[in-house]
């Protein structure tokens, strides 16, 4: 019943973003607003609509019951392993870290993903594209062989590269929908450049790569498929820039001292999962929702899991807006200011989480509130279940309790529910872009 509101509300939701982009100039770093882009927005925002679930509470039970099982079934609570044995501790990893031929099946990927980006598939339709040249000179003609050249392709390709590379950017990386960037095998750096962009597709993967040290770019003419090209302005200097996409999965990216945000989505994206990476240094970390007045971003569900934000972090981890945000089994540790905000009403359900103040005696609070006095914030949805807290950290909670909405077989046995702060060191112990050798475990 709600999905077909939605849907209904299909014609008015894109009469929104469209006044929105007009009325606020907010083209996402686009000069001119054409034609093609005009279409790209509006089918992008009809993937949103698709992609959305009525039913987020139990998106959240899934997830949970299917960390329990990884932690039944993968005895995570071992101190030493073995030379060679698995070590795979949350459930994404185990879906393919423990095959040593991940090289020989590496889109057995696409099958891996949890939470509100679950059925995220990147390039797993297409062919591989392996990228051999570290170049970006030409933004309007890209030469084959750059990473430019593969992701704005009109067709899905899985992306892998050639040798270990540096990847200059000098203008942001546009993507066009079905693409996976691969890093598994090499060390591939994004970096010392422009970032990437994410604007009105579906359906991407971005795993293995770390970006860092990322700038704005001074815009101009950039292809952003085959078939077009078009006129941008500044670019803001985020690490990922997630704007009107859906079905977007990032896992195991290590990011770090970004100008603007680590990662960002914005303007009607949803279906996103972020998982098993790794966060350092670096201010505004993590935005979902970037204005009170973006009420688009009512359909936004994101997942945040298994990563690690560690030294030297300020405060968004994330920062939220309107939708609907599962931050489960994380480990924080040590933020300046706080680590999970908000405004404008967004529900926000941390279960999991391992919370470590620094020692200073203003920075103990997890939770920040904007702009909302105390009697409006009290009816908006935060919940902790099952977090641990040290050093003086603490979650203040509002609005209703959590809902549990499916009874789960091994709902008894899922240390989900009863005890999991206590494993989130263990459940992000590889965050970040790891080292995989063919023919070995990952």
């Amino acid at each position: 019943m709600e999905m077909n509101i939605i849907h209904n509300l299909l014609p008015l939701l894109f009469f929104v973003l469209a006044s929105v982009l007009k009325f606020t100039n907010c083209y996402g770093d686009i000069a001119e607003y054409d034609e093609y882009f005009q279409k790209r927005a509006k089918d992008a925002l009809e993937d949103s609509i698709n992609a959305y679930n009525p039913n987020p509470e139990e998106i959240t039970e899934q997830f949970n019951e299917q960390v329990g099982e990884a932690l039944i079934t993968g005895n995570v609570t071992r101190r030493h392993l073995k030379e060679g044995e698995c070590k795979a501790t949350n459930p994404i990893d185990r879906c393919w870290r423990c095959n040593p031929n991940w090289a020989r099946n590496r889109k057995k990927l696409a099958d891996c993903s949890r939470g509100f980006g679950r059925h995220t598939t990147g390039g797993r339709n297409g062919l591989y594209y392996v990228v051999n040249d570290p170049s970006d000179d030409d933004m309007q003609n890209p030469k084959p062989g750059t990473l430019r050249h593969a992701v704005i392709q009109n067709k899905p390709l899985w992306i892998i590269f050639k040798y270990n590379m540096v990847i200059k950017l000098q203008q942001e990386l546009i993507f066009n929908s079905d693409k996976t960037i691969d890093g598994r095998g090499v060390e591939v750096q994004i970096a010392h450049g422009a970032g990437i962009t994410l604007q009105f597709v579906k359906n991407i993967i971005i795993h293995n790569i770390k970006i860092h040290h990322i700038v704005p770019a001074s815009g101009g003419l950039i292809r952003d498929a085959v078939d077009h090209f078009g006129l941008r302005t500044i670019s803001d200097g985020d690490g990922i820039s997630i704007f009107g996409a859906s079905n977007i999965w990032i896992d195991h990216v290590s990011l770090s001292n970004c100008t603007d945000g680590l990662i960002d989505a914005i303007m009607a994206s949803t279906a996103i999962t972020i998982s098993n990476c790794k966060f350092n240094n670096h201010n505004d970390v993590m935005l979902l929702g970037a204005n009170d007045d973006h009420s688009e971003d009512v359909i936004m569900q994101t997942t945040v899991a298994f990563n690690r934000f560690g030294k030297g972090l300020v405060q968004r981890m994330p920062r939220c807006r309107w939708g609907f945000f599962h931050v489960v089994n994380n480990d924080y540790s040590q933020w300046q200011m706080y680590a999970i905000g908000g405004s404008a009403h967004p529900t926000i359900i941390s279960q999991g989480n391992r919370f470590k103040a620094s020692d200073h005696p203003f920075t103990k609070q997890v939770t920040k509130r904007e702009k909302a006095g105390e009697s409006e914030w009290m009816n908006w949805q935060w919940r902790s279940e099952g977090d641990k807290f040290s050093n003086g950290a603490f979650f203040v909670e509002s609005g209703p309790p959590i809902k549990h909405t499916i009874n789960y077989p091994l709902k008894h046995k899922n240390l989900m529910k009863f005890r999991p702060g206590s494993y989130a060191g263990r459940l992000t112990r590889y965050a970040g872009a790891l080292k995989c050798r063919v023919d070995q475990p990952c």
